[in-house]
């Protein structure tokens, strides 16, 4: 049986991290085992889906580089097929119309909820052996409702929560097609599920409640079931459950902040499922690995730390030219012009150990390509009146040399020794004269790379400004 998986979002807002997850985890399973992957839009939720939440999802797919090997396929473009089917249970005898009014149904529940009761549809338009329904009303056009099973169970082996059982006295009969005669979601999903041959259905937990009615109704078109694997939920570094409302943000938005697509894949690779204590890896090696086994039922908790720690190993190991393009934006974005600035690849090769993010590497760079504003409390602790002359002074010296890393560190180290001073009360000045914060690597590596004219017109005009020289 060749593998086939699907991620089916409903465009209704952003992709946002919980569905990601859904989505890396399905794509993973298809590539493990040589399978295809279907995107699939569950749109019928006209009202709320819109044409800029369908991008923000292939947006999303895109940049996380999760390519689907069939679709987009989009609900409202299959309403006909949905019909057919609809039609076929109704001549089956295993969906029959109710004509309960929406007034109708809101006593009912009202009364079982006064009774304790759990609501649910009490089956007065459903056909059975012996009753006599009563005439269809005037003028009140029809819902469908799924005749569900009334004895027995539904029992599925979750390939993540392990065997689940729900009693059909438990379920009522699904609307399966609205009074307008569009069909409802749960109906859509078994179609679809059944004629794009579907074999393993990866989605978030919250799903559990659906599988049953689902199940039924796949049995009742003679199709195939899927396995189920339902993951659990994940919890927002306050322990809250993430979701849209509460935490969750667009998976865009991490591109927008900083991060590495391989960062966020990799860290969400190992929210809720795990390889020995393996903790950075790349896709390929997660597609060779992953399996459905090693998924805990329990809550993953989203940690932005951790996040945050493999952004800056893979910033780390990126290829600079790639990075400086990226670099390149956000600068232009905080409207810098590294025109006629140091070589961008330079200055991200100094600096990128330092960043746990792109938008971090971008600002802690852009003093190199503007003048920077300086950190009055660096400056009142380190520009002192008494290393400020022998700051004019290596000034001096530093305009005879060749401008080398070597060169610089030699005048600097020279100023040091002469005066009887340690390093750092030489560095630490220089770096705010220099990068206006007392933060840099190296500041020899910053001052080659900054260039001659600049670095000694920082320094000059530092020392004019400072008021105590």
């Amino acid at each position: 049986m060749t593998v086939r998986t699907r991620f089916a979002p409903s465009p209704t807002g952003f992709l946002h991290i919980g569905g990601a997850r859904t989505a890396l985890f399905s794509w993973a399973y298809a590539r493990k085992h040589g399978g295809s992957f279907i995107l699939r839009i569950e749109d019928t939720d006209v009202a709320r889906s819109t044409p800029e939440a369908v991008q923000a999802i292939l947006d999303g797919m895109t940049w996380l580089g999760l390519s689907w090997d069939e679709g987009p396929f989009y609900q409202m473009q299959r309403m006909d097929r949905y019909k057919e089917v609809i039609q076929q249970l109704l001549d089956s005898g295993d969906a029959y119309y109710c004509y309960c009014s929406k007034e109708e149904l809101d006593a009912l529940r009202e009364q079982q909820m006064q009774q304790g009761i759990k609501p649910r549809y009490d089956g007065r338009w459903r056909p059975e052996a012996g009753k006599v329904l009563p005439e269809p009303p005037a003028g009140v056009p029809p819902v469908v409702r799924f005749k569900n099973p009334q004895t027995g169970a539904v029992v599925w082996n979750d390939l993540v929560k392990g065997e689940i059982r729900i009693s059909n006295e438990e379920l009522d009969d699904l609307i399966i097609a609205r009074a307008d005669g569009t069909p409802t979601y749960n109906f859509c999903v078994v179609v679809d599920d059944w004629e794009m041959g579907i074999t393993q259905v990866i989605r978030g937990d919250d799903h559990v409640n659906n599988t049953p009615r689902q199940i039924n109704m796949l049995q009742a078109l003679g199709a195939q079931i899927p396995q189920y694997a339902h993951l659990s939920m994940i919890l927002g570094d306050d322990g809250q459950k993430l979701s849209k409302r509460h935490g969750a943000v667009s998976v865009m938005q991490y591109h927008e902040d900083g991060y590495l697509p391989e960062a966020v894949l990799n860290y969400l690779a190992r929210l809720g499922w795990s390889h020995g204590d393996d903790e950075v890896f790349s896709m390929e090696q997660f597609c060779a690995w992953f399996d459905l086994d090693h998924i805990t039922p329990s809550a993953a908790q989203f940690n932005t730390e951790k996040l945050n720690w493999l952004n800056a190993h893979y910033i780390k190991q990126a290829d600079i030219s790639s990075l400086a393009t990226d670099i390149q934006q956000r600068l232009t974005a905080l409207g810098v012009d590294t025109v006629n600035g140091p070589d961008l690849a330079g200055v991200i090769a100094l600096y990128r150990e330092r960043s746990n993010t792109l938008n971090d590497l971008a600002s802690s760079i852009a003093y190199f390509y503007r003048k920077p504003e300086t950190d009055a409390a660096a400056a009142e602790k380190h520009l002192t009146v008494d290393v400020l002359p022998v700051l004019a002074g290596m000034a001096a010296k530093l305009e005879n040399i060749a401008w080398t890393t070597e060169s610089i560190h030699d005048v600097i180290q020279a100023t040091v020794s002469d005066n009887g001073l340690k390093f750092p009360k030489i560095a630490m000045p220089l770096r705010v004269m220099v990068t206006g914060g007392a933060q840099s690597p190296s500041i020899d590596a910053v001052m080659a790379l900054l260039g001659k004219d600049e670095t000694l017109s920082r320094i000059r005009e530092s020392l004019t400004t400072s008021g105590k020289f």
